[in-house]
């Protein structure tokens, strides 16, 4: 009889296992309803964002910087660009010691740094005529620029 009852309860628990997988799939596809997709005129209703360009002006010398930032900005602005800038950025400065004397005067130390300027400019509604203007600019010497296109 023990066995019985054993097989009766075990054949119980099978019947709410596969009850409880039943009713966890239906409820999966009712989840599972199809969404709708986006219509042809929403997509055209989207208006184009133009570019958005951010330009980091590196040097050395800040006189040669600032000449370079008004150039860049003056080729934007005959463009038809939006300019914001040029803002000063942080001025990274390395500093390096030196041992006048190998031997004899261990104390006696010169130091020497190196101050680079940075400046940062913000074109927004770049067209392509921007662009090419900007790729075909000649800055002076020693100045390192860094253009990045910014998705709005």
């Amino acid at each position: 009889m023990a066995t019985t009852k054993k097989a009766a309860a075990t054949e119980k628990e099978v019947k709410k296992k596969t009850a409880s997988k039943a009713t966890k799939k239906a409820t999966t596809a009712k989840k599972a309803a199809p969404k709708k997709t986006a219509t042809k005129k929403a997509a055209a209703k989207k208006p184009e964002v133009a570019p958005k360009l951010r330009i980091i002006v590196r040097s050395y010398d800040y006189t040669v910087i600032d000449t370079a930032a008004k150039n860049i900005i003056e080729t934007a602005e005959r463009n038809g660009s939006m300019v914001s800038g040029p803002v000063p950025l942080p001025t990274k400065i390395k500093k390096y010691t030196v041992n006048r004397s190998f031997f004899v005067n261990k104390d006696a130390r010169d130091q020497y740094e190196i101050r680079t300027h940075k400046r940062l400019i913000e074109i927004s509604e770049a067209t392509a005529k921007t662009v090419e203007a900007l790729e075909n600019l000649s800055l002076p010497a020693g100045v390192d620029v860094e253009i990045k296109m910014i998705a709005q």
